[in-house]
């Protein structure tokens, strides 16, 4: 089902971001170890993430699968800006877990994100975004750069949130 509202599909994953978007590469050190790497993962693939970090996630699963339709929103009462998605990709493991997804129609900007965590050989449990954007709702365009600024914002506070989940797996 092909109802992405860009053209670019799979770009974020690869790390070839396509030129025209605003561009969002955020990576963190999150802990340390498997048992840290497998709650963020299953943090990311559960949605148990993007809840914790303030998005409300309207799914038809608990975990990320290619094809799912998600609803993504942030905000409050009738400022809650709807994003309607699709995930594209998933990883899981041994050593790596992320999914990526897509926008559709209805959603204020059109891209991707990835969203991976992945185990390096010393052990040290890395978060990474990789997303590509831009405003296609009249009041997004209108709005300049709050956009990214919101986007990389967002990229941050999902790093703390996988790595007070991976604290707590020590």
């Amino acid at each position: 089902m092909n109802d992405l509202s860009y053209p670019e599909t799979g770009a974020s994953a690869t790390g070839q971001l396509p030129d025209g978007y605003n561009h969002v590469t955020h990576r963190v050190r999150i802990g340390y170890g498997r048992a840290a790497l497998e709650v963020a993962g299953a943090a990311i693939l559960g949605w148990r993430m993007h809840r914790l970090a303030g998005v409300r996630i309207d799914a038809d699963a608990e975990e990320a699968a290619p094809g799912l339709a998600v609803r993504c929103a942030i905000g409050i009462g009738p400022l809650r800006a709807g994003a309607p998605n699709r995930v594209l990709r998933t990883e899981t493991g041994p050593d790596r877990y992320g999914l990526t997804y897509g926008t559709r129609a209805g959603h204020l900007a059109g891209g991707e994100e990835t969203f991976r965590v992945e185990m390096g050989p010393d052990k040290a449990v890395w978060f990474t975004v990789t997303a590509f954007s831009r405003p296609v709702a009249l009041y997004a365009r209108l709005a300049g750069p709050i956009l990214p600024l919101a986007q990389q914002a967002f990229a941050r506070r999902c790093g703390r949130v996988l790595a007070h989940i991976a604290a707590d797996a020590g």
